[in-house]
């Protein structure tokens, strides 16, 4: 299962119901949206700083990325500029 880093940062309202609720009420929140999609929260941090909150789950997902017929000839066309390491 992969691991995701998720950062937020709380907006002047959303701090205002953090402090109304608490921190233990925004992570059983979290865990409840991440169980919804076959995901769990590992680790759950506030933060004082740029970010306010750091996660760190893992979630099974799906993710289908849908290309128009231009889109794949567009793409189809780009060359990479890759070197692999040691070259």
């Amino acid at each position: 299962m992969p691991k995701y880093l998720v950062t937020a940062s709380y907006t002047a309202e959303g701090a205002k119901g953090l402090l109304k609720d608490g921190g233990s009420k925004r992570r059983q929140a979290i865990e409840g949206a991440l169980k919804a999609v076959g995901g769990k929260v590992e680790s759950f941090y506030f933060a004082l700083g740029k970010d306010d909150v750091y996660a760190i789950g893992g979630a099974v997902t799906q993710t289908t990325v849908l290309l128009t017929p231009e889109e794949l000839d567009q793409a189809t066309q780009k060359k990479p500029n890759y070197v692999p390491p040691g070259q």
